[in-house]
């Protein structure tokens, strides 16, 4: 199976992607307040649930989902929806994609594709328009991180900053936050065992051949094994509602 089919079947049953509860997600778009009439854009979208959300709660804006491997799901989720007319997804690099400023940027656990968080606020700052808002999600350490840990991630401990760095680096690229939520271990494991999950029920299930079948489980096994045994309680993730605080200063 390609890369993009094992992701498509680890989010069926978590489509938000990132250790986030439907809940949050709901209280995290909400602190966004885009008019009638606005354009939003997800950098990164997978599954698309943080646009879809967006749109499903402001029902005056449109939006552009961009990913280099957009999962069928994600389209067949805004048909289910009725926001068919309201969202156009393109699949290309979200890195070197162009089509003007919008008035809400969201970037939720996409960072990779970038080149790291720095490089996604760089992008964030080039796409949003003066006096928008961003939505933007990424990992973090809790702790410093152990051996296990940046061996179970195959990462350095400079990968990711710590909490107060990743605030930090927001307001370096003169974002102010308005608003942050810290996951909780409730929603890592949530979305960890949803990921490993729906791989082990497909391949018990559906899988068509035993070669896919064997695939699955394994990347399954891997998956958990990775967190249970060497990230979980160190690796985090913080999601922020961003202001543009250089606007603001600019009309000061």
């Amino acid at each position: 199976m390609e890369r993009s089919e094992i992701f498509d079947i680890a989010h069926l049953r978590h489509p938000i992607a990132a250790p986030v509860a439907p809940q949050r997600l709901r209280e995290l778009v909400g602190w966004l307040r885009p008019s009638d009439g606005a354009r939003a854009v997800d950098l990164g979208c997978g599954e698309g649930e943080w646009l879809q959300e967006l749109l499903l709660t402001y029902p005056g804006i449109t939006g552009v989902g961009i990913d280099h491997m957009l999962p069928a799901s994600a389209v067949r989720r805004a048909g289910e929806r009725r926001l068919s007319d309201r969202v156009r997804w393109v699949e290309t690099d979200a890195a070197t994609w162009d089509d003007g400023a919008f008035d809400v940027v969201l970037c939720v656990g996409a960072s990779h594709a970038f080149g790291g968080l720095k490089d996604m606020l760089v992008a964030v700052r080039r796409h949003l328009r003066p006096g928008g808002q961003a939505l933007i999600g990424d990992s973090i350490w809790e702790s410093p991180p152990s051996a296990s840990a940046l061996a179970a991630l195959e990462v350095s401990a400079d990968a990711y900053p710590d909490l107060a760095g990743f605030v930090r680096a927001i307001r370096e690229h003169g974002f102010e936050p308005s608003y942050g939520h810290v996951s909780t271990l409730a929603e890592w494991d949530d979305y960890q065992f949803s990921w490993s999950g729906s791989l082990v029920d497909w391949a018990v299930r559906e899988a068509s051949t035993t070669e896919d079948r064997d695939q699955a489980l394994a990347v399954a096994r891997e998956h958990l094994e990775a967190w249970l045994s060497g990230a979980r309680r160190e690796l985090g993730f913080a999601t922020f509602v961003l202001h543009d605080a250089a606007a603001a200063g600019a009309r000061d």
